[in-house]
């Protein structure tokens, strides 16, 4: 059963999703203003949320019959029968709680660091990110199944997660911080185009109407440039503009791992079959995992 639960929570995904939690958390370090407990909660509250997202996908694709046996990509767990919709819809409701627990816990945790506006504004953000886990592919107007998933995954992986946290530990919005946050934006909802080229055909079928659906193939391969260069682009400024300016010129090394997003681009645009993307999702994610975590250690552990 633990094995099940495992397979659901969709391990492979966790990278990507606390890679704006590292960008924003060394922004913040970098001014002084790192604090652990900070960090780890909004580390575990994260991973809360994308599991839950994890979970209420699995369910909703499967009720909605776009789970089956013409979808490509590793058979999720109430496909397989390794789950029922019972224990999933009870499985949400814990880790939904304790996601809501953990994340009333940290904004506790950074009381001090708020005003009373601001720590109304991450109640509700909190809340936000539970409904917007959720309704992804739940319920009769599952927005995943509107197109609207890109919008969300930009917003809350990247926007919400580097700027937000960067608030948590008292800091100021900085226009410097929107730049990265834009990167791991666009590399996460690179990752979720990734999957909706992957699953154009069954996605078309069951009138799961995402971007790529909508696009087409060929011009869905064209979005997923604009997407990876938007990242490179305020990756590239970023790195520079730090480095320069702090004269820690090994921030550059933080620019490698970004470099395989160029042999990934050639990758796609020479891959006529959509199931043979399907590698390339997890090389996205690890990228921008590696680029965030060099880009935080190298930021503030560097000489200057």
């Amino acid at each position: 059963m633990i094995k099940a639960w495992l397979h659901a929570a969709r391990l492979r995904t966790l990278p990507l999703s606390v890679s704006g939690i590292i960008v924003g958390t060394g922004l913040a370090a970098l001014l002084g203003a790192f604090d652990g407990l900070i960090f780890s909660l909004a580390l575990l509250t994260t991973i809360g949320f994308q599991v839950l997202s994890n979970f209420a996908n699995d369910l909703g694709d499967s009720q909605k019959g776009t789970d089956n046996a013409q979808r490509v990509g590793p058979a999720r767990a109430i496909q397989s029968g390794q789950l029922t919709a019972a224990q999933m819809k009870k499985g949400m409701w814990l880790v939904g709680i304790l996601s809501l627990l953990s994340a009333l816990y940290l904004i506790y945790v950074s009381i001090g660091n708020l005003n009373r506006e601001a720590i109304l504004f991450y109640v509700v953000l909190a809340i936000l990110c539970i409904v917007a886990a959720i309704t992804y592919t739940v319920g009769k107007n599952a927005y995943g199944y509107r197109g609207l998933g890109d919008v969300m995954v930009f917003l809350f992986f990247g926007l919400v997660s580097v700027i937000g946290v960067f608030g948590l530990y008292g800091e100021s919005f900085e226009w410097l911080v929107l730049f990265p946050a834009i990167s791991i934006g666009a590399w996460s909802t690179a990752v979720l185009n990734l999957n909706n080229l992957r699953d154009i055909q069954n996605d078309a079928q069951m009138q799961k109407r995402t971007m790529v659906v909508q696009l087409g193939y060929n011009k869905g391969k064209m979005y997923h440039v604009f997407l990876v260069a938007t990242g490179l682009a305020t990756w590239f400024f970023t790195i520079y503009l730090l480095a320069v300016s702090a004269y820690n010129y090994y921030l550059f090394i933080a620019l490698l791992p970004s470099f395989g997003l160029v042999v990934h681009l050639k990758t796609v645009l020479e891959t006529q079959v959509p199931a043979e993307l399907d590698p390339e999702l997890k090389k996205v994610a690890l990228l921008t995992f590696f680029s965030a975590l060099l880009f935080a250690i190298l930021l503030n552990f560097a000489p200057h």
